[in-house]
């Protein structure tokens, strides 16, 4: 099995997950306690699964962008089992999970995350050979700034308030927001791309990974 854990925002998620089945799920809403939380609940999935922690062969983390203080937990966390079990460590960008569970169509993606004061982190996609491939790096944007580099038609998940969604949908037409459900960041999907990563070899130093912060006006450098 493979244990998938999200602490980017406020919304958290583990999930415990293998080619064949997910195991467990759990998404919450977290009220600033990620350690405490985040530890019981993954107790919880793996009390419940057939081996528990012995049946656990790798781990996988959302790297961000995303809160500081939650990144870090969550990657703590993660190093911290990777290292004791002698397992290996997979990290994703946040955003990826976002985009992985839209449907694919031929319009453009913005997923986003709040990223406080009324500013987005966003990443932008488009579809290729059947799935959603990042165009140009993530980048820190006001509301405003965001609203005036939307390309239409466009799709916007993740997530966005209702009044974000008012501004956008005033000003600006072919643009579909989705819904709460379709915006919710799985921590299934996590782990299934990240099962991807690792059949295919692409694991990381438990030692040197590190999440994703994304600065005011700063993008991402890719790679």
């Amino acid at each position: 099995m493979l244990l998938a854990v999200d602490t980017s925002t406020r919304y958290l998620g583990a999930a415990l997950y293998d080619d064949s089945c997910v195991y467990g799920e759990m998404t919450w809403i977290s009220q600033n306690y990620h350690t405490v939380e985040l530890a019981s609940v993954v107790k919880t999935l793996l009390d419940h699964s057939e081996s528990g922690i012995e049946g656990l062969k790798a781990v996988a983390v959302a790297l961000g962008p995303g809160s500081f203080t939650g990144l870090r937990i969550g990657l703590a966390f993660c190093k911290g089992l990777a290292l004791s079990r002698k397992i290996p460590i997979i990290g994703v960008p946040t955003l990826d999970v976002l985009a992985y569970g839209q449907p694919v169509t031929d319009i453009n993606l913005a997923a986003v995350l709040q990223a406080g004061r009324e500013r987005l982190a966003v990443a932008w996609y488009r579809a290729e050979s059947g799935k959603w491939t990042p165009s140009g790096n993530p980048e820190n944007l006001t509301h405003e700034d965001f609203i005036e580099r939307i390309e239409l038609p466009s799709t916007i998940c993740g997530e966005v308030s209702r009044k974000l969604a008012y501004r956008i949908t005033e000003r600006l037409e072919d643009v579909l927001i989705a819904s709460p459900a379709l915006s919710l960041r799985r921590p299934s999907y996590l782990a299934e791309m990240a099962w991807s990563h690792w059949l295919e070899g692409r694991i990381d130093d438990p030692t040197t990974l590190k999440p994703i912060y994304l600065h005011h006006g700063e993008p991402i450098p890719e790679g």
